[in-house]
């Protein structure tokens, strides 16, 4: 294992810490010197925001664009804040176009225009390109630096256009080829462009190319480009004119954000965009209290249905204790289902169009579930109550996994038909739906088998 991909020591983060709160400012930046860049950030990430300004101002020039670049544009956005306006213009030039809209999006708005207008006509221009495209879409997080070559040059002609863009390009490994009116008619990788004879033609090199739409969801196309395992996936306008390319580590950085937001829905809270010890105490209750106060108020449901069944209850008390149990088993059994579709939607194995298919299959998997369960606890509570008792028991579980795996495997696909995050409706509200209806099914049974 490289020392690149080894975890920050212990004793080195203590020291940057000690040395900050020290005001130790020599031994700060000795020992900041001693770590890789990704060591760093790791560093720079445990500490709060007024340490991290101090212990990133003593780092030298060029190691400090490096932090900043692989800092996260929430952290970013902090260092702005903190750092001097000369020190900020120099960063936000330094960044690709791509980079500055996500550093944009955390800032505020007249922040995020001063910093636009101080950049070079040029750059400028390639931001507010990228800035044009829709919030969530692949146009905003491709970058507009993108080296193109033509079918009818040669590969020597290629090279040479190569070597003059090679400080700006985005990527240099795999290069689109467009027709005179700049559609894309292929790709062409920097392997083949040096392996192959100077006077070959692009036209013979070129592959067929997989490319995005600029107003494509963003986390669809970089699905796509880590599915297909390609360097560099073109994008595209409407009339496949090319417009900017998107990376593979852009592709990773892309879902690695959205696949943090759906955990964080589906344990209802609100996503961080940030690393958790660079987290302010009250950011992190913000972003949980208000699920609390929609989940507490769907719980009130539960209250409903147990007051309406007060008698019921009160007639046979022994049903109070298996509550739990059946609640518990419902929810679960929806959120398992639940989390299944979820991925499967992010992942495009299913569709909103297959929602009868999955309804009928996840129907048959609770139905399975419950058989198997409520096997199980009818054995059980028929051995420690009565056979009737275990009868309810049996029945509820057969009838409360049913149910809970059907609504938690149709509800993310109802929640992406509306344009609604699939995660938003898992776990926590399938569980609250769940908990009031298996009450409902518990109670009625009972009133059934039990005659009460």
């Amino acid at each position: 294992m490289t020392e690149e991909q080894t975890h920050t020591p212990t004793a080195v983060i203590n020291t940057i810490t000690q040395s900050v709160n020290d005001n130790d400012l020599t031994k700060l930046a000795a020992a900041a010197g001693k770590l890789t860049t990704r060591q760093l950030v790791s560093t720079l990430e445990r500490l709060s925001a007024r340490q991290r300004a101090v212990a990133y101002r003593l780092l030298p020039k060029q190691r400090a664009l490096e932090v900043f670049d692989a800092l996260q544009p929430a952290l970013q956005g902090e260092l702005v804040e903190a750092l001097q306006d000369a020190e900020v213009a120099a960063l936000f030039a330094e960044l690709n176009p791509d980079d500055r809209v996500w550093l944009m999006d955390e800032l505020p708005a007249t922040v995020a225009q001063r910093l636009l207008r101080g950049l070079p006509e040029r750059d400028r221009q390639l931001t507010a390109e990228v800035l044009g495209y829709p919030q969530d879409s692949i146009g905003r997080r491709a970058s507009p630096e993108v080296v193109a070559t033509h079918p009818e040059l040669t590969a020597a002609e290629t090279l040479r256009r190569l070597r003059l863009r090679v400080d700006d390009a985005e990527t240099v490994y795999t290069l689109p080829v467009v027709d005179h009116e700049r559609r894309v008619v292929g790709v062409v990788s920097l392997r083949d462009l040096i392996g192959a004879e100077d006077d070959v033609l692009i036209e013979s090199l070129m592959q067929e190319a997989h490319t995005a739409v600029a107003t494509e969801d963003a986390e669809i196309a970089a699905r796509r480009c880590t599915d297909l395992e390609l360097l560099a996936l073109p994008v595209v306008d409407s009339e496949s004119r090319l417009v900017g390319i998107l990376t593979i580590d852009d592709a990773v950085r892309i879902l690695q954000h959205e696949e943090s937001e759906d955990v964080a829905r589906q344990g209802g809270v609100e996503p961080l965009n940030r690393p958790y010890l660079a987290t302010p105490v009250l950011t992190l209750v913000r972003s949980r209290v208000v699920w609390l106060l929609v989940l507490a108020l769907g719980a009130t449901l539960t209250v409903q249905v147990l007051s309406v069944f007060e008698a019921t209850l009160a007639q046979l008390t022994v049903l109070a204790l298996f509550v739990p149990l059946l609640i518990g088993t419902g929810g679960n059994t929806g959120n398992q289902a639940a989390t299944t579709v979820t991925r499967a939607l992010a992942l495009d194995d299913v569709r909103p169009r297959d929602v009868v298919k999955v309804l009928t299959r996840e129907m048959r998997v609770g139905a399975l579930l419950g058989l198997m369960l409520g096997t199980l606890g009818f054995a059980i509570t028929s051995v420690i109550y009565e056979m009737n008792v275990g009868l309810v028991i049996g029945l509820t579980l057969l009838a409360v996994c049913t149910v809970a795996a059907t609504v938690g495997g149709i509800m993310p696909i109802l929640a992406r038909a509306i344009h609604v995050d699939p995660a938003v409706f898992s776990n926590p509200f399938i569980s609250t739906f769940v908990d009031a209806t298996g009450l409902v099914i518990y109670f009625l049974i009972a009133r059934a088998v039990l005659g009460i």
